[in-house]
């Protein structure tokens, strides 16, 4: 559920016009919503009050630092999966013992700035990345917090590109090596083993794959237990679904529900790693209709905003529903509403049917919170765009849009030019 409303034929963030918001700081511009978020966090803690637990909230969906911080306000840790994710964390005011660290390609730089950092532990995805945290916290003198990343083969469900915890993906180690790499972790001695972890993908709308993967690590729980290795925290990941189209995902109190009774009787602290379930519908992405263009076989919508803002629907084929800002009494069209870029690829949606759009009118392309922002670039030298946070009827500029300026930060011209 989230907090954009028609009221009075106009879509609203909150208690503010979304038009108010568009003239204010132009277009194209994402949208955040502070009801939404906080609502999110806050059935997240409802539903496992019931044991010891951290919300890791995964910084990979949307990391601009006013979320963050939010997120953090509300009791809320961290999953990062880079330095620089580590470095936003930090400076929004995540506690360092609340945050984990994923990811399959961690440098050095990246692993000394954790080890110093003292975080939580390292979700770790390979023998030799555990080999090369070993050597670095040996350098510096320290132990490192480590959960080994175990791969249940476990299909989510979901699209081949978001899924992570089948044989084939890239991510976590063999369920059947897993206990040979806790047993070498277990030898090293700058290694301080303190969890397990799994995640088996993004945008599930199943309980059944959460619960047949935590049912397969929770095998290993034992079986290291039997063996003298103590696990203190499981981490089961994230990758909770939201409503893009027609799809019913369940809530967290839906997961908990099917999840809370395998673990009762264990001592284990739960960290969960939500990051679309809290901000997906928490953000809007507002266009303006630049052109109306009719083609033999199609109908175009051109927008400002396009694949450098929002990439999912080019590279997933994504739905996000566009509506009109403001409510028409026109008829329908079927159209493919694209935007800028230089690409035949450039599209956030394609056939679809929606209201006739004059020039000039806005759209808001809606369940954009996440990998949004977080995966728009610079293509086409086009500035990155500026968000907004709403609460009730007060809103803040969060992020600054770039401008021409800032596409040549950094950028030197070589003296044999």
């Amino acid at each position: 559920m989230h907090f954009f409303e028609y009221k009075k034929g106009e879509l609203h963030a909150e208690d503010v016009p979304v038009s108010t918001l568009a003239n204010e700081f132009g277009t194209p511009l994402y949208i955040y919503s502070f009801k939404t978020l906080e609502r999110h966090v806050k059935a997240y803690e409802k539903a496992f009050s019931s044991i010891p637990h951290v919300i890791c909230y995964a910084l990979k969906a949307n990391s601009n630092t006013s979320i963050i911080k939010l997120i953090g306000s509300l009791g809320g840790g961290a999953d990062v999966v880079s330095g620089g994710e580590l470095y936003r964390a930090l400076k929004a005011g995540i506690p360092a013992d609340k945050i984990a660290y994923a990811g399959v390609g961690k440098t050095e730089d990246e692993i000394r700035l954790a080890l110093k950092s003292n975080i939580l532990m390292f979700n770790v995805e390979s023998e030799q990345e555990l080999a090369e945290i070993d050597r670095i916290a040996g350098l510096m003198k320290t132990g490192a917090p480590i959960a080994l990343r175990v791969n249940p083969d476990v299909d989510p469900q979901t699209h081949p590109y978001i899924s992570t915890g089948l044989k084939k993906n890239k991510f976590g180690i063999p369920f059947e090596d897993a206990i040979e790499h806790y047993r070498l972790a277990a030898k090293l001695k700058n290694i301080r083993i303190v969890g397990i972890h799994k995640h088996i993908g993004s945008q599930l709308t199943k309980v059944s794959p959460f619960v047949d993967a935590l049912k397969r690590i929770l095998l290993l729980v034992d079986e290291l237990s039997a063996t003298g290795i103590r696990i203190s925290h499981l981490d089961i990941g994230g990758g909770l679904g939201i409503t893009y189209n027609d799809e019913t995902p369940p809530d967290p109190a839906a997961l908990a529900k099917n999840i809370l009774p395998l673990l009762k009787g264990r001592d284990l602290t739960l960290v969960l790693e939500p990051g679309r379930s809290i901000v997906g519908n928490a953000g809007i992405l507002v266009a303006k209709a630049l052109y109306l263009k009719k083609a033999p076989e199609k109908n175009f919508i051109v927008v400002d905003a396009g694949m450098n803002d929002l990439i999912r629907p080019s590279i997933y084929g994504a739905y996000h529903h566009i509506q009109p800002v403001v409510k028409n009494r026109r008829k329908n069209t079927i159209a493919d509403i694209v935007g800028p870029i230089c690409e035949s690829g450039d599209f956030l949606a394609k056939d679809r049917e929606i209201q006739i759009v004059n020039r000039g009118e806005l759209l808001a392309v809606m369940s954009a919170g996440a990998y949004g922002f977080t995966m728009s670039s610079q293509y086409n030298s086009r500035p990155r765009v500026a968000e907004v946070m709403v609460k009730g009827s007060e809103y803040a500029l969060i992020r600054k849009r770039e401008t021409y300026a800032d596409l040549m930060k950094g950028e030197t011209i070589a003296r044999f030019v």
